[in-house]
């Protein structure tokens, strides 16, 4: 299998994976009916804990590729801006905004890590870059209605943590490409958990997450959700994630913010039945083509 190919069919993945996990976040936090289980404060802190807690072993088997303190420094970059806080700001803007505006506000990550590579990385910015993200992003407005809905009430400060996290996953990108190219995916994701678990069991601990599991009856139900959103969401996304930016570039790698909102319309028809109205699919080609412009090789 050819190198676009294997990097085309882990994007399309890696968007099925990332898009059932805004599901996964909901289920957390919230019953069947729409009862109040984990806080998004605790889910955050939970799928953090629990991923580092099963990377841990390779991590500190991983430890010794480290050979500089700045390695470690890049590491943390990674894991922090990455991982750990867009965990918390992600789960807080899922209470205030529909699983649409937040997958459309997601698509923003492209732009800055095209910027934040112009700026600090040195990398030029083509034209038909930003054509095709332009396009790829009136795509997502078309697929969640966006253009068609009327007026809503939108909340600046969830807003703003959805946009802060995309600049922090940005920032993640193009650190993994031309700060640790060096290391191998399964290290950088292990170590960069490593270094973040004991925080991370130490916030969950913190939010009193253990008298949740002690009093409320779908607490369990609701932590088997993080738990597949920490194995699958986060650990197995993040080798994948990284094994992308390896075998083509960041702007290639974010792009897949543009394929989660398809992901997350066809699991709400398939699981919710919700309607698909042929807007969506027009929006669905959209997206793909801008997509494909974006990171169509220069002539």
């Amino acid at each position: 299998m050819s190198k676009d190919l294997r990097s085309w069919l882990s994007l399309f993945i890696l968007a099925g994976i990332w898009g059932a996990s805004f599901i996964l976040m909901k289920r957390g936090m919230f019953d069947e009916t729409g009862g109040h289980i984990f806080s998004d404060s605790q889910v955050g802190a939970l799928r953090m804990a629990i991923a580092g807690l099963v990377m841990l072993p390779f991590g500190l088997m991983n430890l010794r590729k480290i050979k500089h303190w700045k390695q470690v420094v890049y590491l943390l970059i990674v894991g922090s801006c990455g991982n750990f806080f867009p965990a918390f700001l992600f789960t807080f803007a899922e209470t205030k905004l529909s699983s649409g505006l937040a997958g459309m506000l997601n698509s923003f990550t492209p732009f800055f890590t095209l910027i934040l590579g112009f700026l600090f990385f040195k990398q030029k910015i083509r034209l038909k870059q930003v054509i095709g993200l332009l396009i790829a992003f009136f795509g997502i407005c078309i697929l969640v209605g966006i253009l068609n809905s009327a007026p809503v009430e939108i909340s600046l400060i969830h807003v703003g943590a959805i946009l802060l996290a995309t600049l922090m996953y940005a920032t993640s990108l193009n650190t993994i490409k031309f700060k640790l190219s060096e290391f191998k995916s399964l290290e950088i994701a292990s170590l960069s958990f490593t270094f973040l678990a004991i925080p991370a069991w130490i916030v969950t601990l913190s939010l009193n997450t253990s008298h949740v599991l002690q009093t409320n009856e779908h607490a369990f139900e609701a932590l088997g959700y993080i738990s597949i959103l920490s194995i699958f969401g986060t650990c197995l996304a993040l080798l994948l994630f990284n094994r992308i930016i390896a075998l083509k570039s960041p702007m290639f790698a974010s792009s897949v913010t543009y394929m989660i909102p398809i992901v997350a319309v066809i699991l709400g028809v398939l699981l919710n039945n919700e309607k698909f109205y042929t807007s969506q699919f027009v929006g669905m080609l959209v997206i793909v083509g801008g997509v494909y412009l974006v990171n169509s090789k220069q002539k």
